[in-house]
């Protein structure tokens, strides 16, 4: 397309199932404009109908709503085949952009844009208008980091009587992000938004849902039925005090959910004040680099790294610090980085381990024992990788299967030095090699061994 209306076409900006976004100029001002397009299937009325609605609800949405967080509509027009809204151009980037676990933003501007997010939907709701589709997609950012709600086609217009709105669609929304109350098709208010602009929160923090499931019904019963876990049991490294803000804002129980965005925006903006350092990501980036050149990781992909980073407590220890005690019990395990340690069973020595080395896997594979067969004390500065075994629990499949494909490997390779050790302090064999590539007859049962070469 060359001209939408007034708007003169410079690109394509995006495209989704129903609709087109451009990047246009505007006769009527020097500012661009963003353009979005849905286009009326000629096969499917009863598509094009429920389109026209969603489309007009858009609209009738977008201009009532004035908040400096949320995208400005200047014009909306239907034609015959299709439809078109000119709305504020945010130049910046989607909070989807965001979500992976080597993508996440500082904590420090995680929680700005949030808060920023709650006056919005605050401003919105005293409107009397609910979004419905709160997702990291329909969440902007300027390079400000002041982010910008947009997609109001799917709000309620709660001014409205639900009895007689034609323009009321039940069912809509996007299943990860909806509340237990929305999946269910119950009345809705204010309070889905802030659950969904919870689970965001969740997601920005950890690079996970709170909620997952390999297919829809059994997502839906898990947002329903079972509580999502801490954030910081996902990432140690994050302030405590955010997991009783996201258990309150992920409540399945309405009264006990956050009444408001303006609530929610507190409690944000306490854990706010704790932070001490605003930025991490030179930090990361180092820790990062680090891992990435320690063989122990040679085989992991760049994300499961980035997750291993956000599961993980880098310990600085001293020289003759216990790191793992013989006989306690625990599934603490991890990797030094730098350093040495010494591993003792009942005082003493089995060997010393240096960097790259994986400590305490035992006990962190065993099925049904968790008890330390050794201990392993630090014999210099240590920079330790502990990594944080709950955590490792709720990762993603992928991490977890190769995590332990690594462990086990290294097990394997340690219990072939320990067989060489123990074979060079042995008698004698019965049949050497030799003998036995030579075809020579087996010693009889009772006598030694009883070994035989497996066929090819």
């Amino acid at each position: 397309m060359e001209t939408i209306g007034k708007y003169r076409v410079v690109k394509e900006l995006g495209k989704g199932a129903t609709a087109t976004v451009y990047l246009c100029a505007s006769p009527d001002s020097d500012l661009p404009v963003a353009v979005k397009v849905i286009r009326f299937g000629q096969d499917c009325a009863a598509m094009s109908r429920r389109l026209r609605k969603l489309f007009r609800n858009e609209e009738m949405v977008a201009r009532r709503l004035d908040h400096p967080n949320i995208a400005k509509v200047y014009e909306g027009v239907v034609e015959e085949n299709f439809a078109y809204l000119a709305m504020e151009y945010i130049q910046g980037f989607s909070l989807e952009a965001h979500t992976r676990i080597d993508k996440l933003l500082p904590l420090h501007r995680v929680i700005g844009i949030i808060f920023k997010c709650c006056m919005a939907l605050d401003s919105a709701y005293r409107q009397g208008i609910i979004h419905r589709d709160i997702k990291p997609a329909n969440i902007l950012v300027r390079g400000d980091d002041e982010p910008m709600l947009v997609d109001f086609g799917l709000a309620l217009n709660l001014n409205k009587n639900m009895d007689r709105d034609s323009t009321f669609i039940t069912g809509v929304g996007s299943p990860s992000y909806m509340s237990p109350e929305q999946v269910k098709g119950y009345q809705l208010n204010q309070k889905t938004d802030l659950y969904s602009l919870g689970v965001v929160l969740f997601q920005l923090l950890t690079g996970r849902l709170p909620f997952r499931a390999k297919n829809q019904a059994t997502l839906i019963y898990r947002i329903i039925n079972t509580e999502a876990p801490d954030v910081t049991s996902l990432n140690p490294g994050l302030p405590e005090g955010l997991n009783a803000i996201l258990r309150r804002a992920l409540e399945k129980d309405l009264y006990s959910r956050y009444r408001n965005g303006a609530e929610f925006a507190k409690d944000l903006a306490a854990v706010r004040y704790q932070i001490v350092g605003d930025d991490d990501t030179v930090q990361d980036n180092r820790h990062f680099e680090m891992l990435r050149k320690l063989a122990f990781f040679t085989e992991f992909e760049n994300v499961e790294l980035w997750e291993i980073l956000r599961i993980s407590v880098w310990r600085q220890i001293a020289p003759r610090v216990t790191i793992i005690r013989e006989g306690e019990s625990s599934k603490v395990f991890g990797i030094v980085v730098e350093g040495y340690v010494e591993i003792s069973i009942a005082g003493r020595t089995l060997c010393r381990l240096g960097e790259g080395e994986v400590v305490g896997e035992v006990a962190y594979l065993h099925p049904t024992s968790d008890e330390r067969s050794a201990s392993v004390v630090t014999l210099e500065n240590t920079l330790f990788l502990e990594i944080n075994a709950p955590a490792l629990a709720l990762a993603s499949e992928e991490l977890q299967e190769r995590m332990r494909t690594a462990l086990l490997g290294k097990m394997i390779d340690r219990m072939r030095d320990v067989n060489r050790i123990a074979a060079a302090l042995g008698t004698p064999a019965v049949e050497s090699a030799q003998s036995l590539m030579a075809g020579s007859t087996r010693a009889a049962p009772g006598t030694g061994l009883d070994l035989e070469l497996a066929p090819p």
